[in-house]
């Protein structure tokens, strides 16, 4: 991961930090070195036509998102891409864990295909199943699985989705953690939270009542996951020891300085941030929380947002009436996000409209069956609001 050390950083107008005006961000992601590119994708899409249907991440690249058919956040994309039966081909411009998700939601006739198979989550690959799995026998000999139902984020592998389904669990979104723990606890007394811990512990904490001493963060890369059987018998909620790359940086010590710089501002950030800086805030919530509030915030307010540079880039260019800062002195844009670029997308384009389907993300027919299970229990759950 590429980072650059900055003051904070306003992204539209310049914004006034005490004695230094604010500048232009300069972490502009550099244009492709082909200027031919844009017209090669315009036309290898037409040439598609409704054959194809582009799902774009709100993290994606500039250059990616204005060939998306729909933009949003992981579980509105796949569910979008199921709503497209008639869509030969889905092209995921994400992370591999969405593209696993379109795939298990859509049907067999459709082919989901990933730009770039590198573009992995970081997230996702610190619950790996063996690890588990492991971590379940340990439960299982500390006599508490029984107790215990596994929630996974929608952040994660489709394996790791499967194995809740086979455990009497479920999938949630941070929109719908709260609902999801508390449909958890009527099933058990214990909770499993895979793979992001703050967005487990913020919640536990924030939404459900428990207290920090509630929870423990079992870490796979020790033995027993460095608990002993009393700590796991008194836990209410076992957190998995795994962060966002891009949340997790941020940090409540900037806050107080943007709050004495700023006037007004106000802090506004993704429940992946932790838990200190999520304290520190003044509004959390989920991508499309935090899109649709900037949109509906009065010309002139000042906002500070904890999420992925390229939206928070977006949304400054998209509310130039409005004052946008970036929550961290350091520019940082998820490195696997950022893999997706416009060479790979029009790679794919052009490969389907010569008849080859590359980088096809297939889930094996067991994984599916189960990951749908967690992900069906999810969506049985009261509310509307799945999203990340």
């Amino acid at each position: 991961m590429t980072t650059v050390d900055l003051p904070l950083l306003p992204l539209g107008r310049g914004v006034d930090l005490g004695s230094e005006r604010g500048v232009e961000c300069p972490g502009d992601l550099p244009s492709p070195s082909d200027p031919d590119l844009v017209a090669r994708a315009r036309a290898a899409k037409e040439a598609l036509g409704s054959r194809v249907f582009v799902l774009g991440h709100h993290y994606q690249r500039d250059e990616v998102i204005q060939f998306a058919d729909v933009t949003g956040d992981s579980f509105k994309l796949a569910r979008e891409a199921a709503a497209r039966p008639d869509a030969e081909f889905i092209v995921f411009c994400g992370v591999h864990f969405m593209a696993e998700s379109a795939d298990i939601l859509t049907s067999d006739e459709q082919r989901v295909v990933l730009p770039d198979l590198a573009a992995g989550c970081s997230m996702a690959d610190m619950a790996r199943l063996r690890q588990v799995e492991d971590a379940w026998a340990a439960m299982e000999e500390a006599g508490i699985a029984s107790d215990v139902v596994p929630v996974t984020y929608m952040n994660s592998s489709a394996d790791i989705k499967a194995f809740c389904g086979r455990h009497g669990g479920a999938v949630c979104t941070s929109s719908n953690a709260e609902t999801a723990l508390e449909w958890a606890y009527q099933q058990g007394s214990k909770v499993l939270f895979l793979p992001d811990q703050h967005l487990g512990r913020n919640t536990a904490v924030l939404k459900m009542g428990l207290s920090l001493e509630d929870c423990v963060v079992w870490d796979p890369h020790r033995p027993g996951g460095g608990l002993t059987t009393e700590q796991l018998r008194d836990a209410k909620m076992i957190l998995w020891k795994g962060h966002c790359s891009v949340h997790g940086r941020f940090s409540e010590e900037t806050i107080p300085e943007l709050r004495a710089s700023i006037p007004g501002v106000q802090v506004i950030v993704h429940p992946e941030c932790k838990h200190e800086v999520v304290l520190a805030a003044d509004l959390v919530g989920s991508t499309e929380f935090i899109i649709s509030t900037i949109g509906a915030a009065p010309s002139g307010s000042a906002w500070a947002v904890g999420t992925e540079l390229n939206l928070v880039k977006r949304l400054a260019a998209e509310h130039p009436d409005k004052r946008i800062v970036f929550l961290d002195k350091t520019v940082c844009y998820c490195s696997t996000m950022n893999r997706i670029d416009l060479p790979h997308l029009v790679w794919a384009l052009e490969s389907l409209v010569d008849g080859v389907v590359v980088n096809q993300i297939e889930v094996d027919e067991e994984t599916e069956k189960w990951a749908k299970v967690a992900l069906d229990r999810m969506l049985a759950l009261p509310g509307k609001t799945h999203r990340d």
